[in-house]
């Protein structure tokens, strides 16, 4: 299955930060047993490749990398085994250098222009960051007007109240955010509130 496929399956992306990479491996237990066997780590740490190998080796869930900004993250992700690569912004480079490794490129796009120059890279699908301060739902919605094959992954200051406005929308394959796996409670060895936390979302978009 693709990635795309993953993400309209799903219709969510947790975006995760790890601190620890000893949380990879209860982390995607607690995702599985919550019904999202989908994950984003984001390079935000220096625990990230190595989460992403533990994540990926362990199985049960698909892994992306999230937060990569340069070519050689993207070696670094790919490497590391992750399935996907996700950047905040719209790089030529990036998205060049996972064409080259075969990986699925999620970049950001929040105006016409960004989407244009996505497209001209061989882009459809493109990561609308940050959602809540670029306009959020309404701006989704008005952009997908001009540019009807264009899929969004709105992700940033969307939390479990929020997500359904997204969703709500054709143009969205999936909305990502960090509501379901919070920093401190992955940090606190907390998985039980992991999974509960998955397991609302995701009933919240069943439902």
């Amino acid at each position: 299955m693709t990635t795309p496929d993953l993400l309209a399956r799903h219709r969510l992306v947790p975006v995760v930060v790890l601190d620890d990479a000893a949380a990879a491996e209860p982390l995607a237990d607690a995702l599985a047993a919550g019904g999202l066997p989908i994950a984003e780590v984001t390079f935000r740490t220096e625990a990230a490749a190595e989460s992403i190998a533990r994540m990926s080796a362990h199985g049960g869930v698909t892994v992306g990398a999230g937060t990569v900004t340069r070519p050689e993250q993207v070696d670094a992700a790919v490497d590391a085994g992750a399935s996907f690569v996700v950047s905040p912004g719209l790089s030529a480079a990036v998205v060049r250098r996972c064409q080259e490794r075969g990986v699925f490129a999620l970049p950001g796009a929040t105006t016409a222009t960004e989407i244009m120059a996505a497209l001209e890279l061989g882009v459809s699908v493109v990561k609308f960051f940050p959602a809540g301060t670029s306009g959020g739902a309404a701006a989704v919605a008005a952009l997908s007007a001009p540019f009807p094959g264009v899929r969004f992954v709105p992700t940033g200051g969307i939390d479990a109240g929020s997500a359904s406005d997204y969703l709500a929308l054709r143009s969205v394959l999936a909305v990502g955010g960090s509501w379901m796996v919070p920093r401190a409670a992955i940090a606190a060895g907390d998985f039980a509130r992991v999974r509960e936390l998955v397991a609302e979302s995701v009933a919240a978009v069943a439902g």
